[in-house]
């Protein structure tokens, strides 16, 4: 019996029902495929294809490569601790964005015991282990994993009737999978940091060990790695945040950054950045309660699906959270008052602070935290208006991170979760909706099975900074549930009630997650018009201090962001500190400069401009600032 397969540039081609991908790779000449995706659900090269499917053959530059990749890698790493330390008890061993780790329970690593680990690691690829897929009843696995109480807990907690694992030597361990065919696949790993973790991410639980690792198929792979990451540390946000004097944080308020006054000068204009493209693009901006009691939780279905990431606390014998989101407020002002439709779409905008309860754990600077502002806005609208909306923020989008930012981007849309409100319907069609948004402003995407937001599906945007690394942050979210949920209505044209839309979007994201990532995109070296410093004005001797002066006021006075620097030290010194602190210009003022009305400036790389009028410098600045360089 044959089955058809249909390839991604969309031929096709007959194979004898069984085949695998592995045996369709080598008979095509597609060599390094490490996966296959039969129709959307990701599978072992080796696994049987029993019916017609869409075939992909994945290799480890694709997103889904990567996850078997390091997933395996993690296996690999797991049957090393076993080896050396047969106490320890594994958990789980999930990917992260640049690697694998695993949760073990454990005593605390050592520097020395990480060395034994990546030994013994190499030792498990030397020997080039078949992967093989194992498939149990749940009695059967709880009987294999009968020492091991945290898989025990999860063979239970599974809904499945059966339990897969996959072996490699001696080792087994439970998994869903797909893993690579190999271990010897894994040419180059090394294990890159420690941390410890609860069981469940529960506070109340054992702390565990975690153990983070990277992995490639090539060791030039792993070498230009650790040359990115020796870059990125020189980058790193919370080291330049703290010597610039942009942010800081204190362990009296975790997941809480304090924005210094250089910082909130980058907030600040982002904010006006995006304030003014609001009034050009029909939005309304409100000011919201942090707090709301239980009952509007409950009836958006944050409070059964979000709870364990909210901030509550009693008042007035009642229970009342923190807000982490904006949406149900945004209803509660649609549903304020009769709307007819023709006022849609309308368009609700919100700066308001939110609070998100993140585990300590995996707080992170700027990057990660619990108290932030977002550029976020909520889109109420007909069904009819959805391609039209979606289309503008994409172009809003687009604006700010090709125009104006020049970040290259992908795009992935998020669909269905385990847990989700709504019908299959509705979430198809929103899925759909999306899909045709994308494909009709040419922006290939990709998608992200099970990842949406519970209340609807969403498109996650991942931007590319200057060291290659993507990073998470707008996001448009279409919701057919909460309008619904939440009893949202307008009067429609047939004068009967119809329920909105809502679109969610925030596309600049997290402002303190935004100026984290510009912190290390630029290395701190801010383009002029978000500079909190854009010139610092050094005078030659006191004498010159009255010009400094002067043209410090008319700079101001045109909303140049200027400071003097009239310490008696030499102007060499002066120079190299205002180049240590990345001041955009640095201009220099002595006789010549007092007598003439000019300044001589240079740049913070020690590039000489020259001298020119004041004049004449400051109507460079203000068309560098309009023009966003």
């Amino acid at each position: 019996m044959t089955i058809s397969i249909t390839f991604p540039d969309g031929s096709t081609k007959n194979y004898k029902k069984g085949t695998t991908a592995q045996k369709i790779a080598e008979e095509i000449g597609i060599r390094n495929v490490i996966a296959a995706k039969h129709d959307s659900e990701l599978k072992d090269l080796t696994a049987p294809i029993e019916k017609d499917c869409k075939l992909k053959l994945l290799k480890f530059e694709e997103p889904e490569g990567k996850e078997v990749f390091w997933h395996t890698s993690a296996h690999i790493m797991a049957q090393a601790i076993n080896r050396l330390y047969p106490g320890a008890k594994l958990t789980i061993g999930p990917n992260w964005e640049s690697g694998f780790f695993y949760d073990i329970d454990m005593e605390p690593v050592t520097p020395e015991d990480i060395q034994r680990i990546e030994k013994e690691m190499e030792k498990i690829v030397s020997e080039n282990f078949t992967i093989e897929r194992k498939v149990y009843t749940k009695e059967k696995a709880l009987e294999v994993f009968n020492s091991n109480p945290y898989k025990v807990e999860l063979i239970k907690e599974s809904k499945e009737k059966e339990a897969s694992a996959y072996m490699q030597g001696e080792f087994i361990d439970l998994c869903k999978g797909p893993h690579l065919p190999r271990t010897g696949l894994v040419k180059a790993f090394k294990l890159v940091k420690t941390s410890g973790a609860y069981w469940k991410g529960d506070q109340k639980n054992r702390q565990l060990q975690r153990i983070y690792g990277v992995s490639f198929p090539e060791k030039k792979q792993l070498t230009e790695y650790l040359t990115l990451i020796e870059e990125a540390e020189k980058r790193d946000h919370r080291v330049l945040g703290k010597r610039l004097e942009l942010f800081m944080f204190h362990d009296w308020s975790p997941g809480s950054p304090i924005i210094l006054p250089k910082g909130t000068i980058i907030y600040n204009t982002l904010v006006e950045f995006i304030r003014n493209e609001y009034r050009k693009r029909g939005y309304r901006e409100v000011i919201t309660p942090q707090l709301f009691n239980k009952s509007l939780w409950e009836l958006s279905g944050h409070w059964q699906h979000y709870k364990e990431n909210m901030f509550s606390m009693l008042i007035d014998s009642e229970e009342y959270s923190l807000k982490p989101m904006n949406c149900p407020s945004h209803v509660l002002i649609f549903k304020s008052r009769t709307m007819s439709y023709r006022e849609l779409p309308l368009r609700i905008a919100d700066f308001c602070y939110l609070h998100r309860n993140e585990l300590k754990g995996v707080l992170g600077g700027m990057t990660r935290v619990r108290k932030f502002s977002q550029d976020d806005a909520h889109i109420f609208c007909t069904q009819e208006q959805i391609h039209t909306e979606v289309t503008n923020l994409l172009d809003f989008f687009k604006h700010i991170y090709i125009d104006t930012f020049k970040l290259p981007f992908k795009a992935y849309i998020s669909t269905k979760p385990e847990k989700a409100m709504g019908s299959a319907q509705k979430w198809e069609e929103a899925e759909n909706a999306l899909k045709h948004a994308l494909k009709k402003n040419s922006i290939d995407f990709g998608i992200k099975e099970g990842e949406g937001a519970f209340y609807g599906p969403k498109i996650d945007i991942f931007v590319k900074d200057s060291l290659g690394r993507e990073w998470q942050l707008p996001t448009l979210q279409l919701d057919f549930q909460m309008p619904e949920r939440m009893g949202a209505e307008y009067e429609g044209a047939d004068g009967k009630k119809h329920t909105p839309v809502m679109i969610h979007r925030a596309l600049i994201g997290t402002f303190e997650r935004f100026i984290g990532v510009l912190t290390e995109h630029y290395a701190g070296k801010f383009p002029l018009w978000i500079s909190p410093e854009q010139a610092r004005i050094l005078t030659v001797a006191d004498r010159f201090n009255y010009y400094g002066e002067e043209v410090k006021k008319e700079y101001e006075a045109k909303g140049i962001r200027v400071t003097v620097d009239s310490r008696t030290e030499s102007v060499n010194y002066k120079v190299r500190e205002a180049q240590i602190d990345y001041v955009n210009y640095i201009i220099v003022i002595g006789e010549k400069e007092a007598t003439a009305g000019t300044v001589t400036v240079r740049t913070r790389e020690n590039q000489i401009i020259g001298t020119m009028s004041k004049q004449e410098f400051l109507s460079r600045l203000i068309k560098e600032i309009y023009c966003k360089e």
